[in-house]
């Protein structure tokens, strides 16, 4: 038992060696932000870069929860605002301003994370005056407008940190939002005008019901929708209960 421990502490010790010899080891440089030692604010504009993987996140948790197309659409509009900028990225070939080894794309124009947040913004602007364009009380609308302005402080604080922490040049982040504008808007328009009205005949496909797919496009509050909805049902089965309950 013991030339067994012996042996496999001998093998973990070389595994250890070999490692820290041999191999080369790097960052995973998708979420790796560099910031000025010391600097504060610096350190909070790092922070607030990861905000495009907080928003995958969210999206992704949402479609895996509510089923809804709307959100798979708009998920979908990313995922084609994230290719579009790939492609430029490697055609146009420009290089950040300070060359950092642990950067996994060493192309800066146009910025990914500026492109992202815009492309964002201007959706979720547009979905929230356009898509939720119902009668609601003086308080919905505050926080409806509470949000949109939000969002786009957000992404004016993401695009400046790429050009505080020197991750791209003022031109670089400028295209960057001014191509996710435009997709945003874009994107908006062709899920408005041309894909929601498909959006019944799809939650009707019978791998729609497998998957729990829904269409909440005449609901004009869902939260509100939910919750009534959810409230009602209770208190029938709470009545249900009791009255089998009286009966036993």
């Amino acid at each position: 038992m013991a030339s067994f421990d012996e042996s496999l502490d001998d093998q973990i010790k070389s595994r250890f060696a070999y490692a820290a010899d041999k191999l080369e080891w790097i960052p995973l440089s998708l979420t790796l932000v560099e910031y000025p030692q010391g600097d504060l604010f610096g350190k909070a504009l790092a922070v607030l870069s990861l905000m495009p993987f907080a928003i995958i996140a969210g999206f992704i948790t949402l479609i895996l929860f509510r089923r809804d197309l709307h959100t798979i659409v708009f998920f979908s509009g990313i995922i084609i605002n994230d290719c579009i900028n790939f492609v430029l990225k490697h055609t146009i070939r420009e290089a950040r301003p300070m060359k950092r080894d642990g950067l996994y794309v060493e192309y800066g124009m146009p910025s990914t994370h500026a492109q992202f947040m815009w492309f964002f913004a201007a959706y979720a602007t547009l979905f929230i005056y356009f898509r939720l364009n119902y009668n609601c009380t003086i308080a919905e609308r505050f926080w409806r407008t509470i949000v949109a302005v939000g969002c786009i402080i957000t992404a004016i604080l993401v695009t400046y940190s790429r050009v505080y922490l020197v991750y791209h040049s003022n031109t670089q982040v400028f295209f960057g939002a001014l191509i996710g504008l435009a997709l945003g808007t874009a994107w908006f328009i062709i899920v408005h005008t041309i894909l929601t009205p498909f959006f019944p005949i799809v939650v009707s496909w019978r791998i729609s019901e497998y998957l729990l797919l829904r269409d909440t496009t005449l609901i004009p509050n869902v939260l509100w929708f939910e919750y009534t909805s959810i409230r009602t049902e209770a208190r029938a089965r709470a009545r249900k209960l009791s009255a089998i309950g009286r009966s036993h």
